[in-house]
């Protein structure tokens, strides 16, 4: 199989042979959701915190006489009926929102996505992606000579240099293969990948 090799002005200068087994998959959607749904559940934190009846600050006194009244009785205010009382089920911090994933699942979601990235255009290779310096104005340069306005880099390694320079650009993230993850594949509208990132996704999902 082959993908579209990019030059510096952003245009196809040739083509450039890829693994079969990890651009070339089918498309398995209910995988792709899956693990999708999984790396945001595993990447939330229980920091959310409610009150049972036990912990509301409450009066024990019962709020009226138990008969005569035509309402119903009620033993104290902190009951979950009342306005103002506990939670039934309270969300606690240490509530766990992790899903576990497979890798053999997790390699077979990550290829089915490059691939379907390809069969829709969105995934190029690039010989390399470098800056001289850790300045972003010149890699923001490069990136609006290629008409690239919403791009996830994968390179085969991200010096100082690159990190520093693209870590302040919008809708653009450089990462190293072992860090991309499914949700940026599908968030960002066209993925370039240089050509030693290349044999370490065929190692990593192949």
């Amino acid at each position: 199989m082959q993908l579209e090799l990019l030059n510096e002005q952003g245009q196809a200068a040739s083509k450039f042979d890829v693994p079969e087994t990890v651009f070339g998959r089918d498309y398995n959607e209910d995988l792709v959701h899956q693990i999708v749904v999984a790396f945001q559940a595993n990447a939330r934190q229980g920091t959310r915190a409610q009150k049972d009846r036990e912990q509301v600050h409450h009066s024990t006194k019962k709020p009226f006489k138990q008969k005569g009244t035509g309402r119903a009785r009620a033993g104290m205010t902190s009951s979950p009926l009342w306005r103002g009382g506990g939670r039934i089920f309270p969300n606690m911090p240490d509530e766990n929102f992790t899903q576990k994933i497979n890798k053999k699942m997790y390699r077979a979601g990550m290829a089915a996505i490059l691939s379907q990235l390809a069969r829709e255009g969105r995934l190029a290779v690039v010989d390399s992606i470098k800056v001289d310096s850790p300045k972003t104005k010149p890699l923001a340069d490069k990136f609006k000579a290629m008409n690239l306005a919403s791009v996830l880099v994968i390179a085969e390694e991200v010096d100082e240099n690159l990190y520093l320079a693209s870590r302040n650009l919008v809708n653009v993230l450089v990462v190293e293969p072992r860090y991309a993850d499914p949700v940026s594949l599908v968030h960002y509208k066209k993925v370039i990948v240089t050509k030693g990132a290349v044999d370490k996704l065929k190692e990593m999902f192949a």
